[in-house]
């Protein structure tokens, strides 16, 4: 079962009590004359019934923190040159702040729970005719600027910007077949072209004729193998310049021994 309450006067434990009579003498909080309020806090103490001394407890604890408070207050001040103690006061004071503070924040809830009951609040309660109406279109508003002109740039514009996405090349194709490159046939073309022109860079070999990607990957593996094998030789004098390249002579120019061992390459 919770300990009752002890209500004096409308007060409700020591606290309460030790403000009310600072704010009847309008006194300051943060200097309170601790021997008039010890004295008529006592006064009030003395007020309660010897009966109610087990629910008193509370109030008595203040009464003697009071009077400890008085006694550090009356006592003489030595001089030392150690460093002066701080107020008795202040930890009572923190504690009658903090509970003013509460204090006040109750008074408000209070008053927003009496205030509850003026207020109603039900769902929304449309009927479902007027929830389902939509007002009618206004053509004549809708329309108000368009005109057959400016349909008509509106219909060339959509009809431009159609053919513009569209390839004209690779529309009119059917099925796109996959590019098909011989690296054996191309280790030939690029053998070939070495033994006509002897010196010449690799560059220069692939503006001859137009060229997709993947002819000049698989022209740059022919160059690399046939490096490989020794018919050509290759110097780049720095990171991706231009490759020089030069046909090595072996005494095998376009004879059937040579051709014989391209076959491996396909």
């Amino acid at each position: 079962m919770d300990k009752p309450t002890y209500r004096l006067e409308h007060f409700e434990g020591p606290l309460d009590l030790l403000l009310h009579l600072i704010e009847k003498n309008k006194l300051d909080i943060y200097d309170i004359p601790i021997s008039e309020i010890t004295g008529q806090y006592l006064d009030y103490v003395n007020k309660m019934e010897e009966e109610d001394l087990e629910i008193i407890s509370d109030f008595l604890v203040m009464a003697a923190t009071l009077l400890e408070i008085k006694s550090k207050m009356l006592l003489p001040k030595e001089d030392t040159d150690e460093e002066e103690e701080g107020d008795p006061r202040a930890e009572l004071v923190a504690r009658l702040l903090e509970y003013k503070k509460y204090k006040c924040i109750s008074h408000e809830l209070s008053d927003l729970e009496d205030g509850a009951s003026l207020f109603l609040y039900h769902e929304q309660d449309i009927p479902a005719e007027v929830a389902k109406y939509i007002p009618p279109l206004d053509l004549s508003r809708l329309f108000h600027n368009v005109t057959v002109e400016r349909l008509h740039a509106l219909y060339i514009d959509a009809m431009r910007r159609k053919e513009a996405s569209i390839d004209k090349i690779r529309s009119k194709f059917g099925v796109i077949q996959r590019e098909k490159i011989s690296l054996q046939g191309k280790i030939k073309d690029v053998l070939s072209y070495a033994r006509k022109h002897g010196r010449f860079t690799f560059r220069r070999m692939l503006s001859q004729k137009k060229h997709t990607k993947m002819e000049v990957v698989v022209s740059f593996l022919a160059v690399l193998e046939l490096m490989k094998m020794g018919k050509i030789r290759l110097q780049q004098d720095e990171p991706f310049s231009d490759m020089d390249i030069e046909s090595v002579d072996d005494g095998n120019n376009g004879s059937e021994d040579e051709l014989q061992g391209l076959e491996d390459y396909d």
